[in-house]
């Protein structure tokens, strides 16, 4: 019987379809998300915030004239992107360290806005969590999975 094996090259890749929000004050687009969503295809995201629904909406796009834009890092290695969003985070008095994690996505349009990535912030107080592979941080539409 003959074999036609493909040799596995992307150990370190995060297969993960969530938004992540970092202690640092950063987003980041893991592997699996960037490439179903054609992330490489943009250079920028515009940040919306919904304070009363404590709502985050990314808009990826490439339009230079956007004057609040920002700029997406994109890992030289493969490894999806991220975007450093320090003065979106102290402008709506968002603390990173109380929702950090991964969040699930869903997409919205509005009215002058093509695609929206909408993420629902939880505190991280507001769970338990374990540290175990299970749930890794994972905050499921508000609901930390267990």
């Amino acid at each position: 019987m003959d074999f036609n094996f493909q040799k596995f090259e992307r150990t370190n890749s995060k297969y993960e379809d969530r938004i992540t929000i970092t202690k640092r004050k950063s987003f980041g687009f893991p592997t699996r998300f960037y490439n179903d969503n054609h992330i490489e295809e943009y250079k920028y995201a515009v940040l919306y915030f919904d304070k009363e629904n404590k709502a985050i909406g990314i808009n990826f796009t490439n339009s230079q004239e956007e004057k609040h834009k920002f700029t997406i890092i994109k890992s030289k290695k493969g490894f999806g992107g991220s975007i450093i969003a320090t003065s979106f985070f102290k402008s709506y008095t968002i603390d990173s360290e109380k929702y950090y994690g991964r969040y699930k996505w869903e997409i919205k349009q509005y009215p002058n806005i093509e695609k929206l990535f909408v993420i629902v912030l939880k505190e991280r107080s507001d769970f338990e969590f374990k540290a175990s592979p299970e749930n890794n941080n994972d905050i499921d539409g508000g609901v930390a999975e267990r």
